[in-house]
């Protein structure tokens, strides 16, 4: 079976990993660090397709957090190098 994500919101870290919490922070589909916490307490948030009751679970890069119609997709922020052009 072949699932397909549409409407998806790419979400660039730039470390190995982010906590889901401070992931429904920075993606502002939570307002406070309470608010995170109540959302996934109560199962509201799918890590993979599978509901995720773990605040601190380490999000990488490629996972996919789903709330609601709201689907994130975390990717790795590259940094552009310098040309060394003026």
């Amino acid at each position: 079976m072949t699932v397909k994500i549409t409407g998806v919101k790419n979400i660039y870290i730039s470390g190995e990993y982010i906590r889901l919490d401070a992931l429904l922070k920075f993606a502002a589909l939570a307002a406070t660090g309470g608010e995170a916490k109540y959302l996934i307490q109560n199962g509201d948030i799918f890590v993979g397709g599978e509901p995720c009751i773990m605040r601190g679970k380490k999000i990488r890069h490629g996972d996919i957090v789903r709330y609601g119609e709201n689907t994130l997709l975390v990717k790795e922020k590259r940094l552009q190098k310098a040309t060394g052009k003026a």
